[in-house]
């Protein structure tokens, strides 16, 4: 199949040095673009020809480019990852976009993200979320040991599906409230459902909801806009689970 050119496009990304400084849009345009093409490389087609200009590239995060480590989010087009389903920004490809296309770049627009520069922003309040208690203390001992314990099927599956979370912060852009509901339900729940969890169970969810909302994220809008946008698919049936869990832990105490 002989391959797809876009002869020319658009690009309308957001500048800003820092979270202090007034960011803006700045408008590009690139010609002869595979369609082939992963979106960070048409990223980085863009840097070469902005540095061979002089002017300063355009800062944006990425890793792995395999859809695993969750670095590379951008807002685009108005959607978390772009317009695509199930996919990080490093799986979106250029064939996804029509010739003469303006397609617009944006940063995560959440107050707990602020800005690093242009289309990086600051998403260590994950971690800080996930050191409060998204973790056990328990000596799980060798491989052979752990694999003694027996775990049902169906939550085997269900901490498996809520483990897959890369923390991209896909649901906090996608939420009109910056809620990091998914996030946390999904850490949650993951060793809710397995016997290695138990012993932090009752303050788990208390001690990280707390920490979310002491970073200043939004409580849950309800929408499920942050599902549909989980390139991971996590489902909010595990923001249930958080509830759950808070709920008893608050009644034990």
């Amino acid at each position: 199949m002989a391959e797809k050119i876009l002869r020319k496009i658009k690009l309308k990304i957001w500048r800003q040095e820092n979270a202090q400084s007034k960011g803006y849009f700045d408008t590009y345009e690139l010609e002869n673009i595979s369609t082939d093409a992963s979106f960070l490389e048409m990223m980085d087609l863009l840097n070469e020809h902005l540095i061979m200009e002089g002017i300063d590239p355009v800062a944006f995060d990425h890793d792995c480019r395999e859809g695993i480590c969750g670095s590379c989010g951008l807002f685009i087009n108005g959607r978390a990852h772009g317009p695509d389903n199930d996919i990080t920004t490093c799986q979106l490809h250029m064939r996804k976009f029509r010739e003469g296309a303006t397609i617009v770049i944006e940063p995560w627009r959440a107050k707990s993200f602020p800005v690093i520069k242009d289309l990086m922003v600051d998403r260590s309040a994950f971690d800080i979320i996930q050191q409060a208690g998204g973790f056990i203390t328990i000596n799980t001992g060798s491989a052979v040991v752990a694999n003694t314990i027996l775990i049902d099927p169906k939550s085997a599956e269900t901490a498996m599906d809520a483990a897959s979370c890369i923390g991209c912060g896909a649901c906090v852009a996608a939420c009109k409230n910056s809620s990091a509901m998914l996030f946390v339900a999904a850490k949650v729940t993951h060793l809710a459902n397995l016997p290695q969890g138990k012993p932090e169970a009752k303050k788990r969810a208390i001690q990280m909801a707390k920490k979310m909302d002491e970073l200043g994220f939004g409580g849950c809008s309800n929408t499920g806009a942050c599902e549909v946008e989980c390139p991971k698919n996590i489902s909010i049936s595990t923001i249930a689970t958080l509830n759950r869990e808070y709920l008893s832990a608050n009644v034990d105490q």
